[in-house]
């Protein structure tokens, strides 16, 4: 079984924000494969299992990721080396995707709570850039929305985000997927 987890903060005022760059993905990955995820109240977000994937965009707020992929992870008995956790990242330039085996939380709350939640830095990221702006307080630039520009640099950015979720969820060796996407 794997999980592919989407960091974003639930509610319209978010849904186009920087900050979702997960919820976008995993919205994105739904879309094209016709599929639509449920709340689940008992996992505190939005799921859904389809054969042995279970996407997941945890409704606990940023800042409480790790309580809702816990909950997921124990209900389906998924180990840590299959889950991935889609995210933004100040320190990426637009639209530029890096993926690990595992790391710190550079400072990302989300990811802060699912090291705390989980007890470990070893799952799978791919961070997604979303640059930052010095003129702009990093909170509302992250909670800020995407310009016509910026939105034209990102749409092929989630078709690759597609593709490594389709990958990993095939089974394919994670260095393989890293190589392929870095």
């Amino acid at each position: 079984m794997k999980l592919v987890v989407g960091l974003g903060n639930p509610g319209k005022k978010y849904s186009k924000t920087k900050h979702n760059i997960g919820f976008i993905s995993i919205d994105h990955y739904s879309d094209n494969n016709n599929i639509k995820l449920k709340k689940e109240r008992k996992f505190n977000g939005k799921s859904l299992k389809i054969g042995d994937l279970v996407l997941l965009k945890p409704h606990t707020f940023m800042n409480n990721s790790g309580i809702s992929v816990k909950a997921v992870m124990d209900y389906y008995d998924i180990d840590i080396k299959d889950v991935l956790v889609i995210y933004d990242d100040l320190d990426l330039p637009l639209g530029k995707i890096r993926l690990r085996e595992k790391g710190s939380a550079g400072g990302h709350n989300g990811i802060k709570s699912i090291i705390s939640h989980l007890k470990t830095e070893e799952f799978k990221r791919v961070r997604v850039g979303i640059d930052k702006n010095p003129l702009i307080e990093t909170k509302n630039y992250v909670l800020g929305g995407f310009t016509k520009k910026e939105t034209e640099i990102m749409s092929p950015v989630y078709k690759i985000i597609t593709e490594i979720i389709e990958d990993f969820n095939n089974g394919k060796d994670f260095v393989h997927i890293m190589t392929k996407y870095n």
